[in-house]
């Protein structure tokens, strides 16, 4: 903290002159708790100070600023008479005892003593004397002719230098008073009644909160009126007009309100941001009574962690755990050195010197809060082992997408040789996420340099919410498992209908359970069906009447098929459409029943099936592109059934259902289930030397986790002990020439294409081309030869082997019946991206290629 910016503290001129012990005066300072207090060092006015030392104990005399207790509140500052300050804020009950000083010039190097001041701590209170008569006393008198401040149930009166209040007071029983020191009003007196115990008045639990960026924070008070209450909120006091902050759009899903009259009435406040940083108060009404808003309320202070390093003996370094406010409740810290946990301890300086080693870097947390730990930071240079994450929490929608990334570094010298991203971890051992078979499909490194990395993760489920971590091993080190990574939290939307009883109007929020990641999302709401209007605000822009009919859903722009489900403004009969499921992937050429709940307050006259992206909702049983493969099922009430047979990829669409009654008709916008239709990929990539690995590929992540099965030859592969042929993903030899396709249980008859893996296809083709040409031209040198010798039979010889296009000698190919050699020659493409294929050199090219380019006269 800079002396010169800080807030308003207590300075105390100590004149003396440094001299033998015992020539010096003992100064008594007398400051409230909670207060800073700023001591001048008693040094002359001619001396250069080269090294200063306060102390409170003559028999071990320590420095403060290592003393636990003083953790974070002891700073000196300056060298000279005019600047040398010693510092030490947010003062407590411990902290009352005499200080002293020690110091070193530059004229002597032996250590000079000096008697500094004799510190009194005191609390204000409101005390009645005679009759009408209300005084601001204190257990020490303060030092530094304070001005008071009077405040009367929660309102400010006026200002005075006297502890005495200068009006006399009537004994109302419904008033309280308070007072406090200008320049510490954070600071005041507990309210107290003038007359009895039954005035209005509110008491904060704590004056001063200082908690970590992205945590999590209760702020309570107690509050107590004559008559019943009415109203009751928090608010910010650096607001024009104090403002409800459950309805301010900056806490939008961050604020709650919790408690009951008389009982702890708490603000809890989540993922706290630098700009939550303010003095919160609270008030409250009465039918005749409202608490006054400038009475001071809880100072919230929101930090981060910083490690600074500071030189210590040669070769060494000191490391601090800072914040810029004092941490509330002592907090235990622990230290990661390369991503991998150290120690605890309660001193926000590491136990030890650390080595200036180029290659390492150090970061900080605090116990019970690990994930909004410190940046890591090199103990030397800039080019150390460090992960930094994008995020440290994400919240995201159930069944959308999320991408968690980091940027890492490393020194310059090292070589990555393995990266991966994982979520389990067991003594040190950690699974690669894209061989889970829980993320089957849905896991992919969308991005991967030797900078950053990013993970992205689809079709999000609940079971997802968990903490994420990247790691990465050089050549000559290894980024540790245990440091804090991202933790993703899946919500999906409700709509919370206030008040529960019986009103004849309601507030509608959309709630979560988790404050978006999403910036600034826009919500939008529908009412039975029908598409309203859009807001930047969690809650419905007006109260809406309690009609039994209604019903009310909302969503966020963007992902408007993850809806909320649709609820009922009263009781729980209103119309409403509940779908089964929002998204479904199935293959092509199956059958899918896409199916939906429908309750209405009277009598269905009709319903039907229909795509969102007609202009006009038609029914499905009367379009031409599904005739003889729709079919409708179900009845009021029940799960309404569409299903659709023989799926074809133009058939992937957003399909809704709609009714009618009397006097009804659920709205044509409300968002319904999403088809997406599909086929089987076998996906070959790189493993380990000498090995490939397959994934049974999709464009989309198949529904109810299916079973996979593979093939290789044409022959199911099956273990029943083993999990290893039931996953997308197969491991194989990388120089097989087997055959290998995938297919889905239920669905064998949906099978991928084979696909074959070889250690070099292109030369196993060329041999065989060369075999077969070379068979071709023996057998033209044979004609050749006959028809010199042979004459007109040697003629009419070689014209019988000319092809006749309508003998049945030449069939055309049929693709069932092909032969395995044929395979063999479709699947000699080369792929780009596999390491089995390069591209033919000219210069180095094999004699079989002039071989093959003279019988085809090729040029080159």
């Amino acid at each position: 903290m800079d002396l010169r910016t800080a807030g308003s503290v207590l300075v105390v001129f100590l004149w003396s002159v440094a001299g033998v012990l015992g020539q010096n005066t003992v100064k008594s300072v007398c400051a409230l708790k909670g207060s800073s207090v700023d001591m001048r060092c008693p040094v002359p006015s001619v001396t250069q100070v080269t090294e200063i030392v306060w102390f409170n104990t003559w028999l071990n005399p320590y420095d403060l600023r290592w003393d636990p207790k003083y953790d974070g509140r002891v700073e000196y500052s300056g060298t000279t008479e005019k600047d040398c300050i010693l510092r030490i804020t947010d003062l407590r009950q411990s902290d009352i005892t005499t200080y002293h000083f020690r110091y070193k010039t530059n004229q002597y190097s032996e250590w000079k003593y000096s008697y500094g001041f004799t510190l009194s701590l005191t609390d204000l209170k409101v005390e009645r004397i005679y009759d009408n008569t209300l005084t601001c006393s204190t257990t020490c008198t303060l030092t530094g002719n304070p001005t008071y401040i009077w405040y009367k149930n929660g309102q400010r009166l006026d200002e005075s230098t006297s502890p005495q209040y200068k009006y006399s007071v009537s004994s109302n029983y419904d008033n309280s008073y308070s007072c406090a020191v200008k320049g510490h009003e954070d600071l005041h007196s507990p309210a107290v009644c003038v007359q009895g115990q039954r005035c209005y008045r509110v008491t904060n639990t704590k004056r001063r909160i200082c908690v970590l960026k992205g945590s999590t924070v209760d702020i309570s008070c107690t509050y107590v009126g004559y008559y019943s209450t009415t109203s009751s909120f928090w608010f910010r006091s650096d607001k024009s007009t104090p403002e409800d902050l459950t309805t301010d759009p900056g806490y939008a899903g961050r604020v709650e309100y919790t408690g009951t009259y008389k009982g702890p009435f708490t603000l809890r406040i989540t993922d706290l941001r630098e700009e939550d940083s303010a003095e919160y108060r609270f008030t409250f009404k009465t039918d005749n009574f409202d608490w006054g808003h400038s009475f001071p309320g809880t100072t919230l202070s929101v930090t981060d962690l910083q490690v600074k390093v500071t030189p210590a003996v040669e070769g060494q370094k000191t490391l601090t755990c800072i914040t810029t406010c004092t941490l509330t409740d002592n907090p235990t810290y622990i230290w990661y050195k390369n991503g991998q946990r150290l120690d605890e301890s309660t001193s926000p300086q590491y136990k030890d010197p650390v080595y200036s080693n180029y290659g390492d870097s150090y970061s900080c947390a605090v116990k019970g809060h690990e994930d909004h730990h410190s940046p890591a930071v090199c103990v030397v240079g800039e080019s150390c082992m460090n992960v930094t994450y994008t995020h440290q929490s994400i919240c995201a929608l159930k069944g959308s997408t999320v991408d968690i990334s980091c940027f890492y570094t490393h020194p310059s010298w090292h070589n990555v040789t393995e990266v991966s991203w994982f979520n389990k971890w067991e003594s040190g051992v950690t699974k690669d996420l894209s061989l889970n078979p829980e993320y089957a499909d849905r896991v992919e490194y969308h991005r991967q340099t030797e900078k950053d990395s990013t993970l992205r993760i689809t079709d999000l489920r609940e079971s997802d919410s968990t903490e994420y971590k990247f790691k990465f091993t050089t050549d000559e080190a290894r980024w540790g498992s245990s440091f804090p990574g991202t933790t993703l939290t899946v919500t999906g939307f409700q709509v919370e209908v206030t008040p529960k009883w019986s009103s004849e109007y309601k507030t509608l929020t959309c709630i979560t359970t988790c404050t978006l990641s999403n910036p600034n999302p826009i919500y939008i709401w529908y009412k039975n069906g029908q598409h309203l209007d859009e807001s930047t605000s969690p809650q419905y822009k007006d109260p809406v009447s309690s009609n039994h009919d209604d019903s009310y859903s909302c969503a966020v722009k963007g992902h408007e098929d993850l809806l909320s489900p649709a609820v009922c403004v009263q009781g729980q009969s209103c119309y409403r459409v509940t779908y089964t499921k929002r998204r479904i992937c199935v293959l092509k050429g199956s059958t899918v029943d896409i199916s939906c709940t429908y309750v209405g307050y009277y009598s269905t006259t009709s319903s039907f099936w229909f795509r969102s992206d007609k202009s006009t909702p038609e029914d499905l049983t009367r379009v031409p592109g599904y005739a003889g493969r729709v079919e409708h099922t179900g009845t009021y009430r029940g799960p309404s059934s569409l299903r659709i047979t023989d799926l074809r990829e133009e058939d992937s669409a957003e399909y809704r259902f709609t009714f009618k009654t009397n006097n009804f008709e659920w709205g044509h916008s409300f968002p319904g289930t999403t088809l997406s239709v599909t086929g089987l990929q076998v996906n070959v990539t790189p493993a380990v030397e000498g090995q490939k690995t397959l994934t049974c590929i999709t464009t989309c992540t198949l529904t109810d986790n299916p079973t996979y099965i593979w093939y290789k030859n044409g022959q199911r592969l099956d273990e029943p002990t083993s999990q290893q042929y039931s996953s997308n993903i197969l491991v194989v030899l990388g120089h097989s020439v087997d055959s290998y396709s995938c297919t889905v249980e239920h669905h064998e008859d949906l099978h991928s294409p084979a696909v074959w893996k070889q250690t070099s296809v292109l030369t196993a083709a060329v041999g065989i081309i060369v075999v077969v040409l070379v068979l071709i031209l023996c057998l033209s040198g044979l004609m050749c030869f006959r028809s010199f010798t042979g004459g007109s039979d040697a003629s009419t010889d070689t014209e019988s082997v000319r092809p006749d296009c309508n003998s049945d000698t030449y069939t055309a190919l049929n693709m069932r019946t092909m032969s395995p050699d044929y395979d063999t020659l479709i699947s000699v493409h080369p792929d780009p991206n596999s390491d089995t294929y390069t591209p033919l050199n000219m210069k180095t090219r094999s004699p079989e290629y002039d071989t093959l380019a003279n019988v085809r006269g090729i040029s080159h």
